[in-house]
């Protein structure tokens, strides 16, 4: 078996899905001989972001398909499979109904297929996200002239097809991101340019550690995948609403920890986890003795509800919803509570009812957003969380940037759930990130026989890092001086040494395990003799023109000279250089995990990372006009 199909089949996909495809089959074909397991679709359909299906969903996909071996799938069984989703004839069709739980969908249908469950999606969720963009957004000059959107139609998708608001809203959720002087805003914009926003957009919600896998500008502009948009949207607004539910913003988020936890206990915890923790806090000091453990089943009845919001504030909000036994206006109370401490409400008293979970989650943060109800940190205890968050600076951005890298993987914990981490150096302590990490990169490295998948003591923890360091040597990283335990103990050094390792493996994996000298001397070929460097430590570097140039190279359109600083070179003109070089990658689509500081402070290993990405694009770059 191997990679060549047919040519017909071949033309039935677009070239640029042809390509995904194939990209994510082979991670997923462990032998290389064109032949992966079946019991694996499932998880081959969740990296190409379409992470709403459930394994019924998948089996549906296979009827009508006779495998050659019930137990395998062929490459080419896989693409029959896949035309279902990714034909490219037939007018979208939108049609409105309810399923079992009496829940407003949206089911998309495209030609003679109707995909059923495979393409619906909630209209309460697109309903909620548009408030959130039109809340969010409505100060902002530039967007004032798509907005407001109307939250009960699919308006949105055609107001986000030019990129503006989706850029826009990037920043919203991890200010500074994107530097806006790269964003096209004119009116009747082209297509190279909007397609330069798309790419820009979801270049840096790789960036910033979204999941964004099977996603590209055409599936934005042609309306291709209302579910794959919908998911990216999903985790920008989530983002937007919680990116202050952290102790950075909040030191008194200390008075969640449990007994014998430390601060660093606190790092560990996802915004949802922190409001979990933030609900019970309150539930138990307001004398209520029940707990809840999701926001989904656990507050439909909105008991809870009511509790929290009398606990944070008795006098602008009463217990009288608990008297009323119809579960929609005990729900409506609870909403009509939570405006007077200022929250705002995306979610309808059905949403509460029904438990979903991603509203629920959005009510909850914004009602925390509003009124937290926490006793102030002492001066002490600001102290001491200030000194846990601030590290060196250029291991703190090292940190960051491996983190939001692995977080760009789409890697999933054994439940089939997205993981996402929030502080590489806590959530490394057991094993099972790195080893996952490992895995994706050189599938077959970990001996996952003797890995312990609920670490729940340190003798569990020591074993799993040290298959760590056995799996890292097998992979051929330098781990001289480093054991399990370091890791364990969460030695920051050691920590950052092999993810760093694992992430220059990926850069250079992707685009044929070029060499560094390979990718500078391919540099050097695309710049004037005035820019060429010797290697990624050279100084000049920190002008940025040197990565300018190269992308001058690749699309002459997407540099705008009046931006560049070329005639200075004092910290100003490098920062804004920097920031313009990375931004205009990412319109190239580009990957960029840096920040203008490594390119100013010309951090080489960042920088290696930087040029793989700009390599991969220059070789595969197809103008889209």
């Amino acid at each position: 078996m191997s990679y060549q199909v047919d040519v017909k089949l071949v033309q039935s996909f677009k070239a640029e899905d042809y390509s995904e495809l194939e990209k994510v089959f082979k991670e997923f074909d462990k032998n290389k001989n064109g032949i992966m397991e079946r019991s694996e679709f499932l998880n081959l359909l969740h990296a190409l972001g379409y992470r709403e299906l459930k394994q019924e969903d998948a089996d549906s996909l296979m009827e009508g398909f006779d495998l050659k071996d019930q137990n395998s799938m062929t490459f080419t069984e896989f693409l029959n499979v896949m035309k279902k989703l990714t034909n490219k004839e037939g007018k979208i069709q939108l049609n409105i109904f309810k399923n079992k739980k009496g829940k407003a969908m949206v089911r998309v249908s495209k030609g003679d297929f109707d995909p059923m469950q495979l393409q619906t999606f909630s209209e309460e969720e697109r309903s909620a996200y548009v408030k959130i963009i039109n809340s969010s957004l409505s100060d902002d000059p530039i967007c004032k002239k798509y907005l407001p959107i109307d939250p009960d139609s699919n308006e949105v998708f055609d107001r986000i097809k030019n990129g503006v608001l989706l850029c826009k809203l990037i920043n919203k959720a991890q200010e500074g991101t994107i530097d806006e002087r790269v964003i096209n805003t004119k009116d009747n914009m082209n297509i190279f340019q909007q397609v330069e926003n798309l790419n820009l957009a979801i270049s840096a919600a790789k960036s910033i550690g979204l999941n964004c896998i099977g996603l590209n500008y055409d599936a934005i502009m042609d309306g291709k995948n209302y579910i794959m948009v919908l998911g990216l949207m999903w985790q920008v607004v989530k983002l937007v609403v919680m990116r202050n539910i952290q102790l950075k913003h909040h030191p008194e988020l200390i008075r969640l920890l449990n007994p014998g936890e430390q601060l660093s206990d606190l790092l560990k915890l996802s915004p949802e986890q922190l409001l979990l923790r933030w609900f019970n806090y309150h539930l138990k000091a307001a004398g209520y003795d029940k707990r809840i453990n999701n926001f989904s089943g656990d507050v439909k009845d909105s008991e809870k509800y009511t509790i929290l919001l009398h606990q944070l504030n008795k006098n602008l909000c009463d217990k009288s919803a608990l008297n009323e036994s119809d579960r929609k206006k005990r729900a409506k109370k609870v909403i009509d509570n939570s405006k007077k401490l200022g929250a705002e409400s995306y979610i309808t008293p059905d949403d509460i009812v029904s438990g979903n979970n991603k509203l629920n989650t959005l009510f909850v943060a914004s009602i925390f957003n509003a009124y937290p109800g926490l006793e102030p940190a002492t001066e002490q205890e600001k102290y001491e969380a200030a000194k846990l968050l601030d590290d060196d600076v250029e291991g703190a951005r090292e940190e960051r940037a491996f983190r939001m890298w692995i977080n760009s993987l789409g890697l999933n914990d054994d439940n089939g759930d997205p993981i996402h981490i929030n502080n590489l150096y806590e959530e490394s302590k057991d094993g099972l990130l790195l080893l996952r990490t490992l895995d994706k990169i050189k599938p077959g490295c970990v001996n996952w026989k003797i890995v312990d998948k609920k670490p729940n003591n340190p003798f569990k923890k020591t074993v799993n890092c040290g298959e760590v360091i056995e799996a890292s040597k097998k992979s051929k990283y330098q781990i001289i001086g480093i054991g399990g335990g370091d890791i364990r103990d969460g030695n920051k050094k050691y920590i950052l040494a092999i993810v760093w390792q694992m992430m220059r493996a990926h850069s250079l994996q992707v685009i044929g395990n070029k060499t560094e000298e390979e990718l500078v001397a391919w540099g050097n070929e695309r710049v004037d003799d005035d820019y060429k460097v010797k290697s990624l430590k050279d100084k000049r570097l920190a002008s940025s023109l040197y990565f300018i140039h190269i992308m001058k190279s690749i699309e002459p359109r997407s540099i705008n000279w009046d931006i560049v600083v070329t005639d200075k070179d004092d910290e100003e003109s490098r920062q804004n250089n920097a920031k313009y070089a990375i931004s205009i990658a990412r319109k190239l689509g580009a990957t960029v995990f840096c920040v203008w500081e490594d390119i100013a402070e010309v951090k080489s290993k960042l920088l290696l990372t930087l040029l793989a990405s700009i390599y991969e694009v220059g070789n595969n770059y197809k103008p889209s006009c």
